[in-house]
């Protein structure tokens, strides 16, 4: 199966491992993998910021470099929510109007296509030890991952998988939220960092590296014993 990968712009500058452990796991389950070098942002940040005309001209890039008729794959629940229900808005009655319905049917979370298209639930990994899964609000409320996941995570050997009470709570980073509302921001990541704790769990898995980013950042500020990680790099380990 032919996949095209985008790279969203936290994991490129921050977390490049996630991106290769993710294309690790796509050819260890028969895909073909390419990458676009001249790929860029998906335009969320400018877009969130009210900067619309800027944003529909990075999203214009976007759909010419995504123009080839093939399944794309993300390790990002934000961005994939993002290009689904954004760029119809911006390209409604224009020219872009059919690629940017292509792309956007095209267009999968790294989990979702797993379960969805590959219909795969077990991919061998193991990593022992105690975890608890964050739903990352892109991949919750704009694309509806929540079970696959979990069913995912189920299957790792040698983890075991508990329920935190603020599972679906936002984290508080929300892109510029966490620079405009800071204090709010990190109150929002304590009371997600302490659901955690509560569990017992070693790990706080996502889809998400914004979201990994900014709670590992109140996790080593307060030196709390839990570690974040991205659920690619989950299920790239042991193998």
């Amino acid at each position: 199966m032919q996949v095209q990968l985008f790279i969203p712009c936290f994991v490129d500058q921050l977390y490049p491992g996630t991106g290769l452990n993710m294309v690790k796991v796509l050819e260890k389950l028969g895909c073909t993998v390419t990458y676009n070098s001249k790929q860029t942002c998906c335009g969320q940040p400018a877009y969130n910021a009210g900067y619309r005309d800027e944003a529909k001209a990075v999203a214009t890039k976007f759909l010419h470099d995504f123009k080839d008729n093939s399944y794309i794959v993300s390790p990002s629940g934000s961005c994939t929510g993002y290009v689904r229900s954004c760029y119809e808005k911006m390209f409604d009655n224009s020219s872009y109007h059919n690629l940017c319905s292509q792309v956007g049917k095209n267009m999968y979370e790294f989990t979702e296509f797993l379960i969805d298209v590959l219909k795969v639930d077990n991919v061998g990994a193991v990593l022992n030890g105690k975890a608890t899964y964050h739903d990352a609000c892109g991949a919750l409320r704009e694309c509806g991952i929540k079970e696959g996941p979990r069913r995912l995570l189920k299957n790792v050997s040698g983890l075991e998988l508990v329920e935190m009470k603020e599972a679906e709570t936002c984290c508080g980073f929300g892109g510029t939220f966490a620079v405009k509302f800071e204090s709010i921001s990190l109150g929002m990541a304590q009371v997600k960092v302490k659901s955690a704790l509560d569990t017992g769990a070693q790990y706080m898995i996502t889809t998400d590296v914004s979201c990994m980013m900014h709670v590992q950042g109140y996790i080593n500020e307060n030196k709390l014993p839990i570690q974040t990680m991205h659920i690619a790099d989950v299920l790239a380990s042991g193998w």
